[in-house]
Parts: structure tokens; C-alpha cells; sequence
């Protein structure tokens, strides 16, 4: 192994030295702006970003990869657009093969290397951002400014902040060391000792259709910066994103004079089940996976001779106790629920507020009141389809709307759902959110994930109720967001206590332009490793230290 210095690792050192502070001081920081405004990025840059992704639309996709002769098609998008993009396709022993045979020099060419020529990757995704966020766009339904931002920006946060990560826990032993040992009168034992950075072996990152980039570029760039291959696995509905990506990781890896199949994309036949055939592959030593618990557990159950890192679903839960901000907890809650509607893995679904109602800066309010307050807050969101749109999105698959259709079966409606029209996409199938009140004693219902624009205000009979059920469905089913809403800081901290038992990250009191469901790349944790929802955080050390192991050789003196 070398670890000679790098001209891509001198290049890019300034930005790896940046987010290596930043993950140590966890401040706010963001390598790369999050707004599609021209002033940062050109006069020209939307459009020519628009133009190369319809450049692709009705097209077999340029990718030059190990294939099979095959093509796939399996995309439609949210919005009606017509997409028809054709990707090569490949056998899971054709890409484990040309991902294997790419592995020695790749991880021969030490940490350095790897680091600079990843983080040139970032480089020349960011300067592809409209034409990535408009791929992000049509295959998962979000509207364009936040593809752009979560999809585009944010993610490429998230990919740098897990090669900081990468490099701090491959670099912080020495490469070698000598030792010496007094051996009594005679002369003392000298040895000289190497260590050696060593990857796992072939990585699988199975990505989902929400967050295609946002929830895939962490495993992505964790494990190639570790010296593993990567196989991404795209979900068959958001294929674009992820083709674009490893078409740009490809040509920096050969321009850099590595074997771009380090790099590949997998997409699948309708029915081929080539994700579990890649999981379960020997070769296959890492697994990234986000999506439904059942195939999570599947994952994390059968593929035994890989580390398997999943994000799976959960019941996001806020406690309202009371509030000195009766109007800004309601639009803040009702941001929360509009955005993408609802289709977030950190979304709030169940609001519990006791039956007997809460204290607030307007006086007392009733149960009833508090919950007309969030659906008004909604219901001004979406009022106008115009406005709307840009905050909700569309439906990402006939799974949310069947689950609307269900939802109406259950309690009594706050808030009803209703079919948008989309104004620049007549197609586009767009439904509001819905608010259903339950009784606490309705677990049946509130107990499950309803993934999609649907939350339950439920009445509980205290506060303290509230945070018993807290413990009580997070614990055994899991989330990945909290809030509390209180002016008492001994329900904060009780709130916090439940939170810190349970292993669920809290927020307390937002109001302003922060909210539950959003998280910021060096600063917030998404996800904890410590129940149900995820097996892991994204991102700190325990993330990315078990992608590689320590091989060390010793010899005298």
C-alpha cells in the first residue's frame, strides 16, 4: 500500500480540511450552496442542467459497464412525464466480477488517493447539480427546489461528511511505527511494523425512490473511500439519478488512472429480485440499504456474510404539552407535515396532545383546537395548488394512495385529503395531506407506519401519557425524529430523558424556520443505531470504521 501525496488529494484539501472540522466542531457548515439562484451558479446553469437531463429522456442511457446485451426500462414519474430511459443491464456475477477485479489497486493506492480522487467526484457532481436535481425530480415526485437542495446540495453534504468521517478513522493510526523491548543484558528486540488499511470487499448500496442520492451517497462514498467497489442498486422507479452518478464517478475514476468499474449501477427486470441476489453473494461484504422495515429485517437477517447497514420506517412522534407560540408550533407542525407530502422517513406521523388541552400563549386551547390549528396551518399551505405544489411535490407510488384511501376507515377527519391538479403538470398525481384524530387507546392504528401525507392528532390523557407512549411505540417499532413542545423545562427534560431511552433524536419547541423532519449534514445525526428504525447513524465513526479492518505485518530489525 502507498500513500503518496495525491494531485486530486492537493486539490481538494481545503475542502477536506473544512469538513474535518466541521465534523469535530459540529457547527453549521455547507460546502456546497443550496440555492438554485444564478448568482451562484450562472446565467445559464438551469437551463443547460435541464437540457442534459432531457437529453437522456427516450434514450439508452451512455454507460459503458460490463452488461449482459440487455436493456431496462422501469421508471415513471410522479409528475406523468415520459422518461424511457433504457440502462445496460448486468448480471449480479458479471458486476461482482468486474467490482473484484478492480478492488488491489484501488486499495493499494492508500487513503490519500482514494480521498482525493472521491472527493473530485463531489466535484464534478456539484458542477452537474441542476441536471442531477432534475432526474432527483421526476423519478421521486419532489418539487424541483427541494430535488435541488436534498437531492442535489444536501446530499453531496452528506457524501462529504461521510469521507471526512472515512479519512479521520483510516488515518488515525500510523502507517508504521518501531518498536523496541528490553531484552535483559542482551541487545533489545527491534521490529518494524506496517499497517495496513484493508477494505471488506464488494459494497452494495440498494437505494430507495424517495431519496435516491440524500439516503444513497453516505454508503456510496463511506465505502469507496474505504477501498471498497460499489455496486449501487437503484430503486426501479428512481434509476436516473443514480445512472448520472456513477456515470460522472466513472470518468473521474478513469481520468485519474483507476478502473471506473470501482463504480457500477445494477438495474433490474420487474420481478428479477436482484437486490437479494447481490446481498446474498459471497463477494458481497457491505450492504446499504434504505426502505421498508420488512426487507431491512430481511437484510439484516440473510445476508450473513456482509456488514449490513439499513434505514427502515419508524413512527415520528411530537408531544404537545403547551407553548408560548400557539401560531408559529402550528405552522412549523404544518410545514412539517406538507413537505414532500409527508413522504419522508422523518416526517411526524403521530401528534399526541392531551384530551383535556394545553396552555398556550392564546390562552387555554382545547384539543380540538390544537388540532384544527395544525390542519389550518396545513390547509394554507396547500390552498393555493399554484404555491402548493412547490412544497408537496407528487405522489411517489400507488402504495401512498392506497393508504390515503385506507386512512378514511379509521378515527375522525381533521383535515381530508384532495386530488390537486398541477399546473404545469397536468398528469401529475398530487394529493394534500390528511390529519385523522384518535383515541389513545387506537394503538392498532397509530402503532403502524402509514408512510405518506397522513398524521393522527391523538388524545391522551396527560402529558406523562404521552411520553408513555412514546417509550412505548418508538421502543418497539422505532423512529428517527421527536419533538416537544412545552414551556416547562421539566417536561423537556423528561421528554428528553424518553428520548435518550429509546434512542430517538429530539427536538424541542420549533417554531421558526427549523424543522423536525430536516437535518444538516455535520451537524445533526439522522438516525441513532438504537432502535428499530435504523441500524445505523448517518454520520459518525461507527458508520464507517467497520468498512475496513487493520491488517498489520511486523519484521526485525
Amino acid at each position: 500500500m502507498t500513500d503518496t501525496p495525491h494531485p486530486l488529494y492537493d486539490r481538494h484539501a481545503e475542502t477536506l480540511n473544512r469538513a474535518l472540522t466541521a465534523i469535530t466542531n459540529r457547527g453549521y457548515w455547507s460546502a456546497y450552496p443550496e440555492s438554485p439562484s444564478p448568482r451562484l451558479y450562472g446565467e445559464s446553469a438551469a437551463a443547460d442542467g435541464k437540457a442534459a437531463f432531457e437529453a437522456y429522456l427516450d434514450g439508452d442511457f451512455p454507460l459503458d459497464q460490463p452488461a449482459d446485451g440487455e436493456r431496462v426500462a422501469t421508471e415513471t414519474s410522479p409528475f406523468g412525464v415520459a422518461l424511457n430511459v433504457r440502462y445496460p443491464h448486468a448480471t449480479a456475477d458479471q458486476l461482482v466480477a468486474a467490482a473484484s477485479a478492480a478492488l488491489p489497486a484501488w486499495r493499494d493506492a492508500g487513503p490519500q488517493a482514494r480521498v482525493g480522487v472521491c472527493l473530485e467526484i463531489l466535484d464534478r457532481l456539484h458542477r452537474n447539480v441542476f441536471e442531477l436535481a432534475n432526474a432527483v425530480q421526476f423519478t421521486s415526485g419532489q418539487a424541483f427546489v427541494m430535488a435541488f437542495q436534498a437531492g442535489g446540495a444536501h446530499a453531496l453534504d452528506r457524501a462529504l461528511e461521510a469521507l471526512a468521517y472515512s479519512y479521520a478513522e483510516m488515518t488515525r493510526h500510523p502507517k508504521t511505527a518501531s518498536w523496541e523491548k528490553a531484552a535483559g543484558k542482551g541487545d533489545p528486540l527491534r521490529m518494524t511494523k506496517t499497517f495496513h488499511v484493508v477494505p471488506r470487499g464488494v459494497a452494495l448500496v440498494v437505494a430507495c425512490n424517495t431519496f435516491p442520492t440524500w439516503n444513497s451517497y453516505p454508503g456510496l462514498f463511506a465505502s469507496l473511500v474505504t477501498g471498497n467497489p460499489v455496486v449501487i442498486k437503484p430503486h426501479p422507479r428512481a434509476v436516473l439519478p443514480l445512472a448520472i452518478t456513477v456515470r460522472y464517478a466513472r470518468e473521474v475514476l478513469a481520468e485519474a488512472g483507476f478502473d471506473p468499474n470501482l463504480v457500477l449501477l445494477a438495474p433490474e427486470t420487474p420481478g428479477e429480485k436482484l437486490a437479494s441476489t447481490l446481498a446474498l453473494h459471497p463477494a458481497v461484504k457491505i450492504v446499504d440499504f434504505t426502505g421498508s422495515t420488512e426487507y431491512g429485517d430481511w437484510l439484516e437477517a440473510n445476508a450473513r456474510q456482509a456488514t449490513v447497514y439499513t434505514e427502515k420506517a419508524g413512527l415520528n412522534t411530537v408531544v404537545i404539552d403547551s407553548t408560548d407560540d400557539f401560531a408559529g408550533m402550528c405552522r412549523n407542525l404544518g410545514f412539517t407535515l406538507a413537505l414532500y407530502s409527508g413522504q419522508m422517513c422523518t416526517t411526524s406521523q403521530n401528534i399526541l396532545i392531551p384530551r383535556d388541552g394545553i396552555d398556550t400563549d392564546q390562552g387555554h386551547k382545547s384539543f380540538d383546537e390544537v388540532a384544527a390549528g395544525i390542519a389550518g396551518a396545513v390547509g394554507k399551505l396547500t390552498a393555493d395548488p399554484a404555491r402548493g405544489v412547490e412544497l408537496t411535490g407528487a405522489i411517489v407510488n400507488d402504495g401512498v394512495l392506497e393508504r390515503l384511501d385506507e386512512v378514511t376507515k379509521v378515527g375522525e377527519p381533521v383535515l381530508e385529503s384532495h386530488t390537486v391538479e398541477h399546473p404545469a403538470f397536468p398528469d401529475a398525481v398530487v394529493r394534500t395531506p390528511t390529519i385523522v384524530k384518535l383515541d389513545a387507546d387506537d394503538t392498532a392504528t397509530y402503532s403502524r407506519e402509514w408512510f405518506g401525507p397522513i398524521s393522527f392528532a391523538i388524545a391522551t390523557d396527560s402529558t406523562a401519557h404521552s411520553l408513555e407512549i412514546l417509550r412505548a411505540t418508538v421502543g418497539e417499532k422505532g423512529a428517527l425524529t421527536a419533538a416537544v413542545y412545552s414551556t416547562d423545562p421539566g417536561v423537556l427534560d423528561a421528554a428528553e430523558d424518553a428520548a435518550i431511552e429509546v434512542g430517538v433524536h429530539l427536538s424541542a419547541n420549533l417554531t421558526g424556520g427549523v424543522f423536525v423532519n430536516q437535518s444538516a449534514a455535520f451537524s445533526d445525526f439522522h438516525g441513532s443505531g438504537l432502535n428499530a428504525a435504523a441500524n445505523a447513524a448517518l454520520t459518525d465513526g461507527a458508520y464507517v470504521a467497520n468498512r475496513f479492518r487493520i491488517v498489520q505485518s511486523r519484521r526485525h530489525v
